[in-house]
């Protein structure tokens, strides 16, 4: 019976119950789509390319390991085993050949030479494949794919090259043609000796290859007696499984790995599989600021809802209704809205879905080798979510009028409660002290990945804190207004009213509105307080008069040594940058040539020298913050593994505070870049007098290197921020729009229940006119307050950032861009309140007072 009853007041009341279908949908598609992104990082296919021909490949560990033993009371020991990631390519002993071509079933062990190799910007931008990396190759390891001429020969001198097919077509090159080539060390130009295409497989879609010589290519790869990776192709007809065990068992007791099937995938592109930890990072921080915030508007909703129903829900409690019949009408009619808005959610979030991974695919967050997964489970994850929150929203929203006695609910019907409830009041101080706690917390956090998700929680949690304690702030707001209110005449006096003595209704504009504002500025604020801070160190500590950068792959160490020997050149100091690991914990590190490092570079050292740190080529540098986590200090003994894995020991030489802008650790040039996939220079620092065009004429056989100001380079360096802002803000870019859908969705809801209260006004002879300049003067104040409120939130927030990010209490914020999310807001507010306003009026006076 309560079903069918529940059927008749959704199939009666569609106005009604059309704001929260639209928010719970908006939820479920947002749910649906960090959930497919959130499987996409822990179970997206990472298809092969280069080993398509190849069953079995062997590689080296691509993780750093740490097995910790703890001791318990009763003399049992529980240990565990931790593993994360290095940031370049780890690499196996060629010895490890040795053991695998004995073995039973195994026809041939091909080496597998990967390194950088890119043809240089000479040639047309489309020659280049777009972002699409270029490798180069042994020859020896064509039968990987398999690679077969198609034109030419294969590479028989160092000068000899062979090209696929598509570079080939898209740079016009033919057989005899020249191609300069970027590799690990100087540019260098070569024959096009052949032109090859796979033999019986696609073409190659995610990458470029060239082949050279294999002493040519042992010499650009530069890592003498190792190979990337190991292919293993088997006699016909053996179980690849059973080889794929003798071969593991064979390379037992070292750190080589058997990959077959999809499992090829991530050892071609480390990219991709490092790009899996990023996706499930990003899917699950969208996913669960959008559930809180989807829980925040969800619940607003339908009590705005239920609010509207005060007096149909007071009739049935007087006919004898009991307190459980009126949650369980509630319940099945939250459930009847939760399930359509689910499935019209879950299916829009699919490609949704699909949209956000292919943005993420152009800004390069998410190489294309990482396939998107289409599964069912995100939907049905977010229809679950959906149905539960409606209908948790529906209780906790008319916990109140349940519980309430008949009387005492029709007198509530009739005029707004004047005093809050006691436990909405006392939920709504937990919360104000719990987010301040949180901002608190934030003031001591010093590393981006712990600070940002705190930052957002932050924010959700004070909003929350708003909309429960909403009554009282709109009152106090509607004293304060007054006097500004009664200047405009009768209608400001008139809105002064309704704002006062309709507070919680009030309450339910404000929240949305505050969440809008206060998420907004802190999502579009918090990259450039960050990003300003760093580069103000970095341009503090830079002293070169000129800097060096590449439009290729980087700057190679004889265009640096070029420059050394230019006259008027007193110190050019190269610098790699990549990721260490120090225990399981990644910090970024950069390598810098230590020869006249202290006419170039100064970081701010607080205890020990840069003097110890250049005549030392075992010893590092760290900032204030690396050394007070890892409690070190000059003369310490630090330990860490390289890029790709390897462990090395240094001496602690200096401490240094521009950690910002210089990266946590800074070690010898030659050791960080040994173990770099690209070991060419991001940026070569340039002092003395020397001009540009000394320096440019020096660089005439490096095409691609420019001779750029400090000033230039800062630029540069805040263009690339800014892409990474663009990201972050693409990422909560949803759970804003989201917001502002809420936030005319509340004030449409707001607006259409207040028919006969307009209608009352029209009887008593106000114009429409007025009426409508009534419902702007409420907007505008209503704007007034969530604007306080939601960038006071913001400026708590962004302030406890920097401090804890930055040591000072001063974040960026851009005046144009706050005043335009100010405006934004005021536009959506004024449209949302004058459309429904229009249409409400629309209805005759006389016949909307006697209307249902």
């Amino acid at each position: 019976m309560m079903l069918r009853y529940a059927l008749r007041t959704v199939r009666d009341r569609k106005g009604g119950f059309l704001g929260a279908l639209l928010a719970l949908m908006c939820a479920a598609a947002l749910v649906t789509a960090c959930g497919t992104l959130l499987e996409t990082g822990l179970r997206g296919r990472i298809a092969t390319e280069r080993y398509a021909a190849t069953p079995l490949v062997v590689s080296a560990d691509q993780n750093v390991h740490r097995t910790t033993v703890k001791h318990k009371g009763n003399g049992k020991t529980k240990t565990k085993h931790k593993a994360k990631p290095v940031a370049e390519r780890a690499w196996l002993p060629d010895t490890t050949a040795d053991r695998i071509r004995t073995l039973p079933g195994v026809r041939a062990v091909v080496p597998e030479l990967t390194f950088l190799a890119a043809p240089l910007p000479a040639l047309p931008a489309e020659a280049q494949g777009g972002d699409t990396p270029s490798y180069g190759h042994s020859w020896e390891s064509a039968p990987l794919t398999p690679f077969a001429l198609t034109a030419g020969r294969a590479p028989a001198s160092a000068d000899d090259v062979v090209i696929d097919r598509g570079l080939a077509e898209r740079a016009g090159l033919t057989t005899g043609d020249r191609l300069t080539v970027q590799s690990t060390q100087a540019p260098r130009t070569y024959r096009v000796s052949g032109i090859a295409a796979p033999d019986g497989h696609p073409e190659l879609r995610r990458q470029t290859s060239l082949f050279f010589s294999t002493a040519e290519a042992e010499r650009l790869a530069a890592r003498p007696g190792k190979v990337s990776a190991l292919g293993v192709l088997p006699t016909a007809g053996t179980d690849s499984d059973r080889l794929k065990q003798q071969i593991a068992q064979a390379l037992k007791g070292t750190t080589a790995q058997v990959s077959t099937g999809d499992e090829r995938g991530p050892v071609e592109f480390l990219d991709a599989a490092g790009a899996r930890v990023k996706l499930v990072s990003m899917g699950g921080a969208m996913g669960g600021t959008s559930l809180l915030v989807a829980v925040l508007v969800v619940v607003g909703t339908f009590a705005l809802s239920i609010q509207q129903r005060h007096r149909e829900l007071a009739l049935l409690r007087t006919i004898a209704a009991t307190s459980r019949q009126i949650r369980r009408l509630l319940g099945r009619e939250a459930l009847l809205v939760g399930a359509v808005a689910g499935v019209l959610g879950a299916l829009a979030g699919l490609p949704l879905a699909g949209w956000l991974h292919s943005r993420f695919i152009d800004m390069g967050v998410v190489p294309p080798t990482l396939e998107r997964t289409a599964g069912i489970l995100p939907a049905c994850v977010a229809l679950a979510v959906t149905l539960l929150g409606a209908w948790a929203a529906a209780r906790i929203s008319g916990r109140r009028i349940a519980r309430l006695r008949p009387a005492e609910a029709m007198a509530e019907s009739a005029v707004e409660r004047r005093r809050p409830a006691r436990g909405r009041m006392a939920a709504g101080l937990v919360l104000l002290i719990g987010g301040g706690v949180l901002v608190a917390v934030l003031g001591i956090l010093h590393t981006e990945a712990a600070s940002t998700p705190v930052t957002f929680l932050a924010v959700v949690v004070l909003a929350t804190a708003v909309s429960l304690l909403g009554p009282i702030l709109v009152r106090g707001a509607a004293f304060l207004l007054a006097g500004v209110l009664r200047a405009a005449g009768h209608v400001g006096i008139l809105a002064a009213a309704n704002i006062r003595g309709n507070s919680t209704r009030m309450a339910s504009v404000v929240t949305p509105l505050t969440l809008l504002i206060g998420m907004t500025c802190t999502v579009l604020f918090v990259q450039p307080t960050l990003g300003d801070a760093a580069l103000a160190q970095a341009r503090e500590g830079t002293r070169a008069t000129w800097v060096l950068g590449a439009q290729g792959p980087g700057v190679p160490s004889a265009a640096a040594e070029a420059v050394r020997r230019t006259p008027g050149v007193t110190a050019a100091t190269e610098v790699v940058r990549t990721t260490v690991r120090v225990g399981l914990t990644k910090y970024q590190a950069q390598g810098v040539t230590t020869a006249g490092l202290a006419r170039t570079w100064d970081p701010g050292v607080t205890r020990g020298s840069i003097a110890a740190f250049t005549a030392d080529s075992r010893s590092a540098a760290l900032s204030e913050l690396a050394a007070d986590q890892l409690g070190l200090r000059p003369g310490s003994e630090l330990k860490l593994h390289l890029g790709d894995g390897t462990p090395a020991t240094l001496t602690v030489a200096a401490v240094y505070r521009r950690g910002l802008g210089f990266g946590d650790l800074t070690l010898p040039h030659d050791l960080l870049a040994r173990h770099m996939d690209n070991p060419l220079a991001a940026t070569v620092l340039v002092a003395g007098d020397a001009s540009r065009s000394e320096l440019t004429a020096a660089l005439g056989r490096f095409p691609g290197v420019a001779v750029v100001t400090p000033e230039t380079a800062d630029r540069l360096q805040a263009d690339r921020q800014q892409e990474n802002a663009e990201v972050n803000l693409l990422a909560m870019g949803l759970v804003l729009a989201f917001t502002a859908i809420a936030v005319v969705n509340t004030l449409a809801m707001s607006v259409s229940e207040r028919l006969k209260e307009f209608a009352l006004l029209r009887l008593a002879g106000a114009t429409r006119r007025q009426v409508l300049r009534m419902l702007r003067i409420e907007a505008l104040s209503v704007l007034a307050v969530a604007t306080v409120l939601g960038t006071g939130i913001a400026l708590a927030v962004l302030t406890a950032f920097s401090i804890g990010m930055t040591g000072g209490a001063a974040p960026t914020v851009v005046p144009l861009v706050y005043v335009t999310v100010v405006g934004a807001a005021a536009v959506l507010a004024l449209i949302a309140t004058a459309l429904p306003g229009r249409l409400t009026l629309k209805a005759r006076p006389v016949e909307a007072v006697t209307s249902r």
